[in-house]
């Protein structure tokens, strides 16, 4: 393989390959295939039922693909299949996600809810909680610190001993991408982080997906906010009725004509 090649593939992240995901006689999602690449923020954007968060739920296995493929690579760019893999496992590769409806612990603290994504970090087994051994002290201080600092990240450190429930939604927003960061992820799925935030947090999610990708955290987001993903996107795919009719920089995908009849209706 020449040089060059092993360099492009060097750099992607996650690659789709020819995708189908139907429902009964219903194909929500299809042949779809696209790639993201290490260090980008790519943007998959399309009109309500378009089937983007089909994908995000087949990426992470909520729904196995009806047909297709999905490789991920690890830290020393070797590339595995990840479709064949439980929910969990595929977490455990370093794909975390959001979810469109946010669904935190209500009842648990902040930081309760934080340090439920650095479970799967931990060695401590059941007699150790058990017996309140000393490696299981040490290591419930060490994801004490570990928590805050993620909590400090997206700047709800003075939050952390109150509910989940009494944030206001666009703390809520930050507070399950904190639990998300947590899960020490290589790739970050965001499915609409904007919904439901005021002009100026917006501006402050901008900001911190900027900060999450400065990092070296690889981020795939749904979003509808067309002023948000024309900012910060690298790349962007859109879907309509499943189906990929455009991929390009954001600057190529605003003036293009299918993209435009498919938000406009002409």
């Amino acid at each position: 393989m020449p040089e060059q090649n092993q360099e492009h593939l060097a750099k992607v992240l996650l690659r789709v390959q020819r995708l189908d995901r139907f429902f009964g006689g219903v194909q929500a999602v299809k042949r779809l295939s696209m790639v993201v690449k290490k260090g980008q923020i790519v943007a998959l954007i399309g009109p309500n039922g378009a089937g983007k968060t089909t994908v995000f739920n087949v990426i992470t296995n909520l729904y196995p693909p009806t047909e297709g493929q999905i490789f991920c690579c690890d830290c020393a760019g070797q590339e595995s299949l990840i479709s064949n893999l439980r929910a969990d496992q595929v977490c455990n590769v370093g794909i975390a996600r959001t979810f469109q409806n946010i669904r935190l612990f209500d009842d648990l603290t902040v930081l309760d809810n934080v340090k439920l994504g650095l479970h799967r970090h931990t060695n401590s087994g059941v007699l150790g909680a058990l017996f309140r051994l000393s490696s299981f002290r040490m290591e419930e201080e060490e994801v004490n610190i570990a928590s805050w600092k993620y909590l400090e990240f997206v700047g709800l450190e003075g939050r952390s001993h109150e509910t989940a429930s009494s944030l206001s939604y666009g703390e809520q927003r930050r507070l399950e991408i904190a639990r998300a960061l947590a899960t020490r992820p290589q790739l970050l799925l965001l499915d609409e982080p904007a919904a439901g935030m005021n002009p100026q947090e917006t501006d402050d999610l901008m900001a911190l997906i900027r900060r999450i990708r400065d990092h070296g955290i690889t981020i795939l987001l749904i979003e509808h906010d067309m002023n948000l993903v024309m900012k910060i996107s690298d790349s962007i795919y859109v879907l309509d009725h499943g189906e990929l009719i455009a991929q390009g920089r954001p600057e190529e995908i605003q003036s293009d004509p299918k993209v435009i009849e498919a938000y406009l209706g002409g």
